[in-house]
Protein backbone atom coordinates (compact mmCIF):
# COMPACT_ATOMS: atom_id res chain seq x y z
CA UNK A 1 0.00 0.00 0.00
CA UNK A 2 2.91 2.36 0.96
CA UNK A 3 4.79 1.70 -2.59
CA UNK A 4 1.39 2.42 -4.40
CA UNK A 5 1.14 5.82 -2.44
CA UNK A 6 4.39 6.85 -2.96
CA UNK A 7 4.39 5.68 -6.73
CA UNK A 8 1.30 7.93 -7.09
CA UNK A 9 2.28 11.19 -5.31
CA UNK A 10 5.72 10.83 -7.32
CA UNK A 11 3.48 9.85 -10.56
CA UNK A 12 1.96 13.16 -9.67
CA UNK A 13 4.50 15.20 -9.71
CA UNK A 14 5.76 14.43 -12.91
CA UNK A 15 2.28 14.83 -14.27
CA UNK A 16 2.66 18.74 -13.32
CA UNK A 17 6.37 19.40 -13.84
CA UNK A 18 5.80 18.46 -17.28
CA UNK A 19 3.30 20.62 -18.15
CA UNK A 20 3.42 22.70 -21.21
CA UNK A 21 4.90 26.14 -21.27
CA UNK A 22 2.90 28.93 -23.31
CA UNK A 23 4.87 30.30 -26.37
CA UNK A 24 6.37 32.93 -24.71
CA UNK A 25 7.97 30.48 -22.02
CA UNK A 26 8.81 28.31 -24.45
CA UNK A 27 11.06 30.82 -26.37
CA UNK A 28 12.71 31.47 -23.24
CA UNK A 29 13.03 28.02 -22.71
CA UNK A 30 14.89 27.65 -25.65
CA UNK A 31 17.73 29.71 -25.43
CA UNK A 32 18.14 31.36 -28.67
CA UNK A 33 15.40 33.92 -28.39
CA UNK A 34 16.84 36.90 -26.03
CA UNK A 35 16.51 39.71 -28.59
CA UNK A 36 12.81 38.57 -29.20
CA UNK A 37 12.14 38.30 -25.60
CA UNK A 38 13.16 41.68 -25.17
CA UNK A 39 11.08 42.98 -28.05
CA UNK A 40 7.77 41.35 -26.78
CA UNK A 41 8.10 43.18 -23.59
CA UNK A 42 9.63 46.57 -24.94
CA UNK A 43 6.04 46.32 -27.02
CA UNK A 44 4.04 44.81 -24.56
CA UNK A 45 3.06 41.72 -26.16
CA UNK A 46 4.08 39.08 -23.70
CA UNK A 47 0.82 39.00 -22.01
CA UNK A 48 -0.70 38.65 -25.23
CA UNK A 49 1.59 35.87 -26.27
CA UNK A 50 0.99 34.28 -22.84
CA UNK A 51 -3.12 34.17 -23.50
CA UNK A 52 -5.03 31.79 -24.72
CA UNK A 53 -3.87 31.93 -28.35
CA UNK A 54 -3.81 29.55 -30.38
CA UNK A 55 -0.93 31.36 -31.74
CA UNK A 56 1.72 30.42 -34.73
CA UNK A 57 4.78 32.74 -34.16
CA UNK A 58 7.63 32.93 -37.10
CA UNK A 59 9.88 33.59 -34.62
CA UNK A 60 13.53 35.28 -35.67
CA UNK A 61 16.46 33.92 -33.77
CA UNK A 62 19.00 36.41 -31.88
CA UNK A 63 20.97 35.59 -35.32
CA UNK A 64 18.28 37.39 -36.94
CA UNK A 65 18.33 40.16 -35.11
CA UNK A 66 21.89 40.58 -35.41
CA UNK A 67 20.90 40.94 -39.56
CA UNK A 68 19.83 44.28 -38.49
CA UNK A 69 22.01 47.25 -37.96
CA UNK A 70 22.28 47.97 -34.70
CA UNK A 71 21.39 51.47 -34.40
CA UNK A 72 18.71 50.42 -36.69
CA UNK A 73 17.45 47.87 -34.28
CA UNK A 74 18.11 50.13 -31.11
CA UNK A 75 15.78 52.38 -32.84
CA UNK A 76 13.08 49.82 -33.38
CA UNK A 77 13.54 48.96 -29.68
CA UNK A 78 12.36 52.30 -28.64
CA UNK A 79 9.40 53.01 -31.06
CA UNK A 80 6.78 50.62 -29.37
CA UNK A 81 4.29 51.72 -32.19
CA UNK A 82 6.54 50.42 -34.87
CA UNK A 83 8.18 47.38 -32.72
CA UNK A 84 4.47 46.27 -32.15
CA UNK A 85 3.55 46.25 -35.87
CA UNK A 86 6.75 44.50 -36.61
CA UNK A 87 6.32 41.68 -33.72
CA UNK A 88 2.29 41.10 -34.21
CA UNK A 89 3.57 40.92 -38.16
CA UNK A 90 5.39 37.47 -36.84
CA UNK A 91 2.28 35.96 -35.55
CA UNK A 92 -1.04 34.25 -36.75
CA UNK A 93 -4.45 34.01 -34.82
CA UNK A 94 -4.36 30.45 -35.65
CA UNK A 95 -2.47 27.14 -34.36
CA UNK A 96 -0.66 26.27 -37.96
CA UNK A 97 1.90 23.09 -37.58
CA UNK A 98 4.20 22.51 -40.17
CA UNK A 99 2.78 19.31 -42.50
CA UNK A 100 -1.00 22.51 -42.49
CA UNK A 101 1.36 24.85 -44.28
CA UNK A 102 0.25 25.81 -48.20
CA UNK A 103 1.52 28.64 -49.88
CA UNK A 104 -0.30 31.64 -50.06
CA UNK A 105 -0.73 34.49 -48.28
CA UNK A 106 -2.16 34.37 -44.69
CA UNK A 107 -3.18 37.01 -42.13
CA UNK A 108 -1.11 38.49 -39.59
CA UNK A 109 -2.36 39.48 -36.49
CA UNK A 110 -0.76 43.04 -36.97
CA UNK A 111 -3.63 42.92 -40.22
CA UNK A 112 -1.00 42.75 -43.19
CA UNK A 113 -0.57 39.40 -45.23
CA UNK A 114 2.55 37.13 -44.82
CA UNK A 115 3.54 35.70 -48.75
CA UNK A 116 4.52 32.02 -47.75
CA UNK A 117 6.31 29.83 -50.48
CA UNK A 118 7.48 26.05 -50.03
CA UNK A 119 9.66 25.60 -53.04
CA UNK A 120 12.90 24.76 -52.15
CA UNK A 121 11.65 24.71 -48.49
CA UNK A 122 9.24 26.72 -46.37
CA UNK A 123 9.73 31.08 -46.82
CA UNK A 124 7.71 33.45 -45.50
CA UNK A 125 8.03 36.56 -47.45
CA UNK A 126 11.97 36.62 -47.39
CA UNK A 127 12.95 34.39 -44.08
CA UNK A 128 13.62 30.71 -44.34
CA UNK A 129 11.89 28.83 -41.79
CA UNK A 130 14.61 26.64 -40.74
CA UNK A 131 12.95 24.77 -37.76
CA UNK A 132 9.17 24.05 -37.07
CA UNK A 133 6.93 22.57 -34.90
CA UNK A 134 7.82 23.83 -31.86
CA UNK A 135 4.24 23.37 -29.68
CA UNK A 136 3.67 25.37 -26.81
CA UNK A 137 0.33 25.17 -24.72
CA UNK A 138 -0.98 27.64 -26.57
CA UNK A 139 0.00 27.48 -29.70
CA UNK A 140 3.23 26.91 -31.88
CA UNK A 141 6.92 28.31 -32.95
CA UNK A 142 8.14 28.14 -36.22
CA UNK A 143 12.07 29.44 -36.29
CA UNK A 144 12.92 31.92 -39.22
CA UNK A 145 16.88 32.85 -39.96
CA UNK A 146 15.46 36.79 -40.74
CA UNK A 147 13.18 39.40 -39.19
CA UNK A 148 10.31 39.99 -41.28
CA UNK A 149 8.98 43.63 -41.56
CA UNK A 150 5.17 44.73 -42.89
CA UNK A 151 5.46 46.35 -46.45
Amino acid sequence: MKKALVASILAFGVVLSAQAKDIVDTAVAAGNFKTLATALGAAGLVDTLKGKGPFTVFAPTDEAFAKIPKADLDALLKDKAKLTSVLTYHVVADKVMAADVKAGKIKTVQGSELTVSTKGGVMVDSAKVIKTDIVADNGVIHVIDSVIMPK
